[in-house]
């Protein structure tokens, strides 16, 4: 899927806005003033991210652009200057993504932030849980229409079954009268595994129990929806679900990761420190006479060598912690044999101290000192014996791996 956005309005200088709010965005806007154009660009372009139509054209003022963009299987962006409560639920019926006024400055600012969900929907997976086939293949068709993978499942058992099998899920819609395992005892079931932040669950029901809302809250879902609902509700929710799950993430991240190597940082690493690991192996590095290097290349060349260093770490240790400990110093946490580690230790070493690092018309060398330790009474002991040793190879010359 492309960043290609069509944009189809007869007002040139509402046209022109939307142009350069999407393409300083980043997407590729391809423009019409007309049906013809339209038709002209859907015949030459089949691969298009979505289509923003304004309803009423000069030769088409029932919609007709919005059936055509339909026909070629775009998703469809609706914009109208008169709200007309037939025409939206119309409209939305067709499967459109959204149906949009140009009456007011916050209806048309909602524009960009709705094709940027629809492009990060295509990230998503949702795990749709009902025992209605009728009601699964609505939801199913509702999200679809919105760039999301899914699911299905009839009960909960089924789902529980189904978020064990399949990692891509990213969120789950559940109703709650189910055979065999209803929605709430099911959601209790997944909060004993995901927090709301790693799989939001979005609650549905046609209950008129007025408590049920609270009761799905209270075990742990995000939100809660009475069936039957209309699509502009449903997508809200589901909108406003993905867009806290994706802002708590970026939070944690960035609370968590070096910004300039995107290795994790000093505080990752004492979080999840591998205590049940019946071998935890640390190792500290540290490049040799990085001073030296931001003396002759500036801070600039600096920052390219610790990028460098960074992806050949992860090149080598993929499935282990490794944190940037705080300036040109590394710490990598693993499981296992201390002897494998200390090999590729050494290996490491040597691949880093023959990389040419390129930078502007030149290239940088540097070597690393590693310092090894192995399971101790804590990790902040592990981390100072490894130091040590670090140290002790700085002593001894650097470009060195001293493990004992």
């Amino acid at each position: 899927m492309n960043n290609q956005v069509l944009v189809v309005e007869d007002s040139l200088t509402f046209r022109n806005y939307l142009e350069q709010l999407l393409s300083q965005a980043g997407y590729r806007v391809l423009t019409a003033e007309n049906i013809s154009q339209a038709r002209a660009i859907l015949d030459t372009n089949p691969d298009l991210l979505c289509a923003v139509l304004d309803y009423c054209l000069p030769d088409g003022e029932d919609g007709e652009v919005i059936e055509l963009a339909l026909t070629h299987q775009h998703k469809v962006i609706v914009l109208t200057a008169l709200f007309n409560p037939e025409l939206r639920e119309h409209m939305l019926a067709k499967g459109v993504v959204d149906y949009l006024l140009k009456d007011s400055t916050a209806s048309v600012s909602y524009i960009l932030p709705l094709i940027q969900r629809l492009e990060r929907n295509q990230q998503h997976k949702c795990l749709v849980v009902d025992d209605s086939a009728t009601v699964r293949n609505h939801v199913v068709q509702l999200l679809e229409h919105q760039y999301i993978t899914t699911r299905q499942a009839e009960n909960g058992v089924e789902a529980i079954k189904a978020l064990q099998n399949d990692a891509e899920i990213t969120f789950v819609i559940s109703d709650h009268d189910m055979p065999e395992k209803d929605g709430i005892t099911m959601i209790r079931e997944i909060r004993q595994q995901s927090d709301r932040t790693r799989l939001p669950i979005l609650g549905l029901s046609g209950s008129e129990d007025p408590t049920l809302t609270a009761q799905f809250l209270k075990a742990g879902a995000n939100d809660f929806l009475n069936k039957p609902f209309n699509p502009e509700e449903f997508y809200c929710r589901v909108h406003q679900i993905l867009n806290m799950q994706e802002a708590t993430q970026e939070l944690y991240r960035m609370a968590n990761q070096d910004a300039l190597t995107g290795l994790w940082n000093r505080r990752y690493l004492f979080n999840q420190a591998c205590n049940g690991c019946e071998a935890r192996n640390i190792a500290m590095l540290d490049i040799d006479f990085f001073k030296a290097v931001n003396d002759t290349y500036g801070h600039d060349g600096g920052d390219a060598v610790l990028v460098t260093v960074a992806k050949i770490l992860q090149l080598y240790f993929p499935d282990d912690v490794i944190a940037r400990f705080g300036g040109e110093e590394f710490c990598i946490q693993a499981c296992g044999s201390f002897d494998h580690f200390t090999s590729r230790l050494e290996k490491l070493r040597q691949r880093i101290a023959n990389t040419s690092i390129p930078y502007q018309d030149t290239s940088i060398t540097v070597t690393i000192s590693i310092g090894v330790a192995t399971m101790q009474e804590s990790l902040d002991a592990q981390i100072k014996l490894a130091d040590d040793r670090l140290y002790a190879a700085k002593d001894q010359g650097r470009n060195l791996v001293i493990a004992q």
